[in-house]
């Protein structure tokens, strides 16, 4: 491989891809060591992220080759800066093997969505009129104020404040009727 020099860089930058071409096979094996060594998951996607990111400013590199190095290695320094942090934000990522979870019950989520559909509650809530059961829901499932759940609404609180009590009283009377007792 030869190495990259001044001259080199004159005489093709009549041409913008000889040069890219040029510069890519001279710089680019450096880059993917440099990158190897910063620890980078990925160091040939990267490198080709460095190149791409030089690629529109070749044509305004002062400095010749030192200054094309400069800012080819300032780009992959930054490159490999932002993999880390990005890596450092992201949650690790292991493989789920089965025979390896030693968990004997189901996941809350699972629990809590069983429990409620076990007790009939959405047949409950079918019982009910759209906006008592919009209500409901947004008070109660959502844990939203009267104010709040009345501009989603676009109602008073007062009404709001009405609508929920005749919706907690349907269902009270729902329930004593499907349980069997009787005011």
């Amino acid at each position: 491989m030869e190495t990259l020099t001044d001259e080199m860089l004159a005489l093709g930058s009549s041409n913008p891809a000889e040069v890219f071409t040029l510069v890519y096979q001279a710089l680019s094996p450096s880059v993917h060591g440099y990158l190897v060594a910063r620890g980078v998951d990925d160091p040939e996607a990267v490198t080709h992220d460095v190149f791409l990111a030089l690629y529109p400013r070749l044509a305004s590199v002062n400095g010749g080759v030192k200054g094309l190095k400069t800012l080819i290695f300032s780009i992959a320094h930054a490159r490999s800066v932002d993999h880390h942090r990005l890596r450092a934000r992201s949650p690790m990522i292991t493989e789920y093997l089965p025979e390896l979870d030693s968990r004997s019950t189901a996941s809350a989520e699972d629990h809590a969505l069983d429990s409620a559909l076990d007790a009939g509650a959405l047949e409950l809530l079918a019982h009910l009129g759209d906006d008592q059961r919009e209500v409901l829901n947004l008070r109660i499932i959502a844990d939203l104020s009267l104010e709040q759940t009345a501009a989603i609404m676009d109602k008073t609180p007062g009404a709001i404040k009405q609508l929920q009590r005749r919706a907690l009283g349907n269902l009270k009377q729902e329930l004593e009727m499907k349980v069997g007792n009787t005011p």
